[in-house]
């Protein structure tokens, strides 16, 4: 029989509409942080079933609450004891499952405490090895649950590996999500996505970075990969970490002050005007969020170090503010991982070369084309799987974070690339242009502009590992096209100044609808709106025909059906832009000879500017971070409006 041509009910629509319906043959795991949530889920699809006429069995060992009712005579329930061993088990269950047969359909109570009975996460992996393959050849239908974030990668793996359906349920104040992480034989454009359960038991995607960041940053401090037992020097430190948040016991100042000393160093930086800042600043919690989200060992770089401690010192000095930021949920590659890639593919002389200024360009040309067709190691492809798992089919930016760059006097801009990752279609297409985003930067930091720059700097002979920043892009869903309402540069410090009423040290703006590739790169095709942070009001140009000839009239954004990133003028894209950015505090109409006529659109950003609080806010967050690094600082920004 074809599988694929038979699906079989949830007893949950909307559940059904998002993955498809089930499969003959489907086991399905549920990460859950409870047995109630596994519950919702199980108990529809038992009633489903029965309803169906089909043969079912609940299998009855956990402490945790009854997940069906066992004295419902409509199905049977099989009580097991797990405490007399993994063969007396097993055994037990198989010999149930033979003599149900063929198209059966079952709900097993939550696995995860099969590893403390057997004190093994192996022997649970190794349950699910031997039970699962045996229910899909009897084209059955089964549910299991793990609790989430719980297993070491003994269970996990060989779980995520063997299932066919692999879903997360999150609940977040009163509202439920789900996230299909693994559904075999199925595809949509939106079947990775989380989507919230709303009224009347449909699923809805979430189209909204703000709200899905929401979502999981209550988990930022839990492990993301699946652990071994890793023994060298930064696991025992996050090890010794991990023990004192979770005992919320504080040691003296002084122990307390070596390890999150020892942790920096390990994972933020060496340099010591970083380190006084990361002190003041960053946390244990949020040194283990880095941990616990990194591909690799070795330092995150730069770019990803500023981030955090823009963002903490905003926490920590104007909560306000903070409270306005949307949560991240990166990812780091370690700069480790850039040196290994180099080892292992046979790349290290040629870029030791290098950085002889005497043959600064012999072998660069080589080098390059050796990242491109590189390999990386099996155990980092693995980890960037999970996190493709994590991300779903949202978009995500994988950025440049090297050892020197944003830091003290070297901003690096633009001579390391940065890619977008659309994330859309097979995994496998996923995971290769993923590996192939991560060889581009290696690359850039062998190009031509890169090498002249540190020339110039006198950086050549300077330590410049390669760390990355994997950051799930911010914006909103609109029909095909994805962007964010607005973005944009800001520099605390503006040395464009052009009336006489701007302040230099207010700082300055460059925004621009849709992604800020063109606020940051200058694209020479098209203008930003340049915006003295003291006189929002003013405008470069000097009159009003000028300004509307020298606005925006083109904008970047993610083609999710072409899959790639695209450029177009911002008229042709929104009209297929749905929801659209609110114009109304972005753009004016302008008409062209009768009122009656087409209005077209001009970019001006006034109403932004004039109405709302953006301005002063930007100006707050600016100047609060220069004044916690003692020099002018520029950042990056999107804004995405909420609640209406």
């Amino acid at each position: 029989m074809d599988r694929t041509s038979t699906t079989l009910e949830s007893g949950i629509e909307g559940l059904d509409r998002v993955i498809n319906g089930l499969m003959p043959g489907d086991n399905v795991v549920w990460l859950v942080d409870n047995a109630a949530d596994y519950a919702l889920f199980a108990a529809s699809f038992a009633r489903r079933s029965v309803s169906a006429g089909r043969k079912f069995v609940y299998f009855r060992f956990a402490s945790h609450e009854p997940i069906l009712d066992t004295k419902d005579s409509a199905f049977e329930t099989r009580v097991l004891n797990p405490e007399t061993g993994f063969e007396p088990f097993i055994d037990s269950i198989h010999r149930t499952i033979e003599k149900q047969g063929a198209g059966a359909c079952y709900v097993f109570d939550c696995l995860s405490e099969l590893a403390g009975d057997w004190y093994s996460d192996q022997m649970l992996g190794n349950f699910f090895m031997l039970t699962c393959p045996y229910l899909y050849d009897l084209e059955t239908v089964a549910y299991f649950s793990l609790r989430r974030h719980y297993h070491s990668a003994y269970a996990s793996v060989p779980i995520a590996d063997t299932t066919q359906v692999m879903i997360e349920v999150i609940r977040k104040a009163d509202k439920i999500y789900i996230h299909p992480i693994k559904v075999q034989q199925r595809t949509s454009r939106t079947i990775h996505m989380l989507h919230v359960w709303e009224e009347g038991g449909s699923f809805k995607p979430v189209a909204s970075s703000a709200e899905i960041a929401d979502v999981f940053s209550d988990f930022r401090n839990r492990p993301i990969f699946p652990r071994v037992n890793v023994t060298d020097s930064v696991a025992r430190l996050t090890s010794q970490a991990e023990s004192i948040l979770a005992s919320h016991t504080i040691p003296d100042d002084a122990a307390l002050a070596s390890l999150r000393d020892r942790l920096c160093r390990s994972i933020i930086s060496r340099e010591d005007r970083i380190l006084e800042l990361a002190s003041k600043y960053l946390t244990l919690d949020d040194l283990m969020a880095v941990a616990n989200r990194m591909v690799g060992t070795g330092l995150i770089g730069g770019k990803a170090v500023g981030m955090l401690i823009a963002r903490a010192i905003l926490r920590q000095s104007k909560p306000e503010l903070a409270s306005l930021l949307e949560p991240h949920d990166s990812f780091y590659v370690g700069s480790d991982v850039f040196y290994t890639f180099l080892v292992r593919n046979g790349i290290w002389w040629l870029r030791r070369k290098l950085q002889n200024p005497d043959h600064l360009w012999e072998g660069a040309e080589e080098a390059r084309r050796r990242i491109l067709t590189g390999v990386l190691p099996d155990w980092i492809t693995s980890q960037l799987q999970d996190i493709l798992d994590y991300f779903g089919e949202w978009p995500f930016i994988v950025r440049s974070s090297s050892l020197l760059e944003d830091n003290f006097g070297n901003s690096f801009a633009g001579k390391y690339e940065s890619v977008f990752c659309p994330n859309q279609g097979a995994k496998e297409k996923r995971l290769e242009d993923f590996i192939a985003a991560i060889k581009t930067i290696y690359a850039s930091s062998m190009s031509e502009r890169a090498l002249s720059y540190r020339v110039q700097r006198g950086l050549l002979d300077r330590d410049e590992q390669m760390a990355l920043l994997i950051m799930r892009v911010s914006g909103s869903l609109r029909g095909r096209f994805f962007f964010p309402d607005l973005a944009g540069v800001g520099f605390s410090f503006n040395p464009y100044v052009w009336h006489k009423d701007i302040d230099p040290s207010a700082g300055v703006l460059r925004l621009v609808l849709g992604l800020g590739t063109r606020a940051v790169n200058r694209i020479d095709d098209d203008y930003t709106r340049i915006v003295a942070i003291n006189a929002p009001h003013l405008k470069p140009q000097a009159s009003l025909a000028e300004f509307k000839t020298h606005s925006q009239r083109k904008m970047d954004c993610l083609d999710l059906s072409a899959n790639r990133l695209v450029g177009g003028y911002v008229a042709d894209i929104l009209k297929e832009a749905t929801p659209p950015p609110p114009v109304q505090l972005l753009a004016e109409e302008e008409r062209q000879g009768s009122r009656k006529g087409p209005a077209s659109l001009v970019l001006t950003f006034d109403r932004l500017l004039g109405q709302t609080k953006f301005v002063d806010d930007m100006r707050s967050i600016m100047s609060t971070i220069e004044d916690a690094y003692g020099t002018p600082i520029d950042i990056e920004f999107t804004l995405n409006f909420v609640n209406g």
